[in-house]
């Protein structure tokens, strides 16, 4: 096991990965984060286990898919049980504090820390009870918010990242030397880049008259056919409410926003060196799933193409060798392990995760991980395995699809329907089946949801709830349109 040490992990909402100077983007403008993989190791294929936020975040806090966890939907939160990650380490001795975005059922719950400070959590402990609705699929109401706000401005988030900043700077300055003799983690939830993608002016001008890409693939030609990605697209219907001047000034936001979040991380490190800590402290950043941002005709997240379904990773501090790029797939389960190594602890056995420590010395190519998707918009259950060069996703009652990611780095070739492929189709699906019973998760989601939406008065309650953009910042009302 590696050398105990404090861990500050860094986690940020709806971040792409390929949006980081140090995973190869020239424009956008990361220095912090550049900075800290130069100091580390980089993850280069790193994965969600589900592409939306609530589901995401109860993986990274149990170390567990969605289909054991059962967090399904943004209205099935984590409440606690299975225990996670921070549980265990707060019954060994150590300080788990969380700050900013957790988005669990409340802060009254035992989520696993010793101190939550000013933490995001869904809309009234409930969440996104529309979302359950999957048998009547219709366009979401709150789907032209996103065109709406985006532009240049001071956001209800930027304004809460700056806090969440401010209160983890100042447990590190008021209690980290006094925290105990045992290793802490400090949890830091930034929610940007996740929209309205409103972009305070500093960081927006940092854009003005830069050449950054619009949304690739958006030709009738180039749209996925798919009938499962199809009916998406309809159903989560953002792009629609989009001209190119909106699209524009979106995806200049969007840059904006990765660079305000940045400076937040730079103001995280800056706190470190400044109180002698970087000695004895860790760093992990990463996010919970990426952003679609026009490609394919999508905007937020909800699939599994690498836009959604890529994310961030970095490890970098004591004992971790700089510069290090690090090819193995790698998952948000794997957090779990990573942080109780960090503290000392052995990690739990009967968990699919494997610490990321683990894969900085030994490379293993031949592993899969895997995600999974129940939530708004779906029309059935959807699974994804990456293993090897390989994408395939696998959709309950439709085709599925396969994709040569060497050879095709953007999907724009299913290979599933071709029979040269049938062998390897076959070994992909055994691999998945091994992991899910894909149709049996998929049914027990659908039934969970319908139990959900019956105990909260039946559909005509939760329409005239309807449905809205984004979960608010603590202090601030959710913005909600009736069906």
């Amino acid at each position: 096991m590696i050398e105990p040490k404090n861990t500050l992990f860094i986690f940020s909402d709806e971040h792409t990965r390929d949006i980081t100077g140090c995973y190869g983007d020239e424009r956008v403008k990361t220095p912090n984060l550049d900075r800290l993989a130069a100091r580390g190791v980089r993850f280069d294929n790193a994965y969600t286990n589900c592409p939306i936020c609530v589901p995401a975040r109860a993986s990274l806090a149990t170390g567990r898919y969605v289909h054991d966890n059962k967090s399904w939907d943004n209205a099935h939160p984590y409440t606690g049980k299975p225990e996670g990650w921070g549980h265990i380490l707060k019954r060994a001795g150590h300080t788990v504090v969380a700050t900013g975005k957790l988005h669990m059922r409340d802060a009254e719950t035992d989520n696993g820390h010793s101190l939550e400070i000013e933490t995001l959590h869904v809309v009234d402990g409930i969440g996104d009870i529309a979302g359950c609705n999957r048998d009547e699929l219709v366009e979401r109401a709150s789907t032209k918010t996103m065109a709406r706000d985006a532009g240049c401005g001071n956001s209800t988030y930027s304004a809460y990242d700056a806090r969440t900043t401010d209160n983890a700077i100042a447990w590190l300055r008021e209690n980290a030397a006094s925290a105990g003799p045992k290793p802490w983690v400090l949890y830091a939830g930034l929610t940007l880049p996740h929209f309205p993608l409103i972009c305070p002016k500093e960081f927006f001008d940092l854009y003005e008259g830069v050449d950054l890409p619009m949304p690739r693939f958006t030709t009738s030609a180039e749209l996925p056919t798919h009938p499962y990605l199809r009916k998406m697209r309809e159903i989560m219907a953002y792009d629609k409410y989009f001209d190119e001047d909106r699209r524009r000034v979106a995806i200049q936001a969007y840059y904006g926003m990765v660079s305000y979040l940045d400076h937040q991380i730079g103001r995280l490190l800056t706190a470190l060196e400044e109180l002698d800590l970087l000695d004895s402290t860790r760093i992990l950043y990463s996010s919970d799933h990426g952003e679609m941002l026009g490609n394919r005709g999508y905007w937020g997240k909800s699939v599994f193409f690498e836009e959604s379904a890529a994310i961030p990773m970095i490890l970098a501090g004591p004992g971790i060798p700089e510069g290090r790029v690090v090819k193995t797939p790698v998952s948000l389960v794997d957090v779990h392990p990573t942080l109780l190594e960090a503290c000392g602890l052995p990690a739990e056995t009967d968990l699919p995760g494997q610490s990321l420590f683990s894969f900085i010395e030994h490379e293993d190519l031949d592993r899969a991980v895997f995600g999974e998707y129940h939530a708004i918009g779906a029309s059935t259950g959807g699974f994804m395995l990456r293993w090897r060069n390989w994408k395939y996703t696998y959709y309950v009652g439709f085709p599925p699809q396969l994709f040569d990611l060497d050879a095709d780095p953007d999907e724009l070739r299913d290979l599933a329907p071709d029979p040269d492929y049938a062998e390897t189709l076959a070994l992909c699906e055994q691999r998945l089946r091994r992991i899910v019973d894909p149709e049996a998760a998929s049914a027990e989601a659908f039934a969970s949801q319908r139990d959900k939406i019956a105990a909260f008065g039946g559909m005509d309650a939760v329409r005239a709830r309807g449905d809205f953009p984004h979960t608010p910042a603590p202090g601030e009302k959710a913005e909600f349109t009736p069906k």
